[in-house]
């Protein structure tokens, strides 16, 4: 996933546009690269996640914030990606597949209060 992405990247950039943002089944393969994320690619992952997805309600949106709030929750595990840094990414999504998730989160004695501040950010 990383080269073809980075060779999509090159090619459009060789064009003078910007990179796509990552599709629904590019985003699943970068949430099961940040469960074990391969030495010295960490950053990169973290920012693919965090800026090359776009917000909102379509699939891509769908498959991240279902892996945040399956960190946020503990049931999936991440070097890079924390609960407390899973809650701050999904309240920049500006609404759509992040907002049940950080409802639900919100009885949580650890992240209650850092999901009702990542809700504030939500349209």
């Amino acid at each position: 996933m990383l080269s073809a992405y980075r060779e999509q990247v090159a090619a459009r950039s060789a064009l003078g546009i910007p990179p796509l943002p990552l599709t629904a089944q590019q985003t699943a393969e970068l949430c099961e690269l940040l469960q074990n994320p391969p030495v010295s690619e960490g950053e990169f992952l973290l920012q693919l996640l965090q800026q090359r997805i776009a917000p909102g309600v379509d699939q891509a949106a769908y498959v991240k914030a279902g892996f945040l709030a399956g960190i946020a929750k503990g049931q999936i595990q991440s070097p890079i990606v924390s609960a407390e840094l899973a809650v701050d990414i999904l309240g920049t999504m500006v609404g759509g597949y992040n907002v049940q998730p950080l409802v639900d989160l919100l009885a949580d004695d650890k992240l209650g209060m850092r999901a009702a501040a990542a809700l504030k950010k939500s349209c």
